[in-house]
């Protein structure tokens, strides 16, 4: 999966795949998380918000499943 750069304090690159509902997020201590269902709308929010940290905690960390993936 393709991610782009994110500039934030706990975040380093986030991914989407459309087809499988699937947000991919890269922190920047190197870990790789899936998240999976997440409508296409959350990851535009989450690229478009102000802190990208504090809406990943808000929104995304506690309400998808999700797996460790690297």
């Amino acid at each position: 999966m393709v991610r782009k750069s994110v500039i934030s304090s706990n975040l380093k690159s986030v991914g989407y795949d459309s087809f499988q509902m699937v947000l991919e997020i890269e922190f920047l201590e190197g870990s790789v998380y899936q998240y999976y269902g997440a409508p296409q709308s959350v990851y535009a929010s989450l690229m478009s918000a102000s802190s990208h940290g504090m809406y990943f905690h808000a929104d995304i960390r506690n309400n998808y499943r999700y797996s460790q993936v690297g």
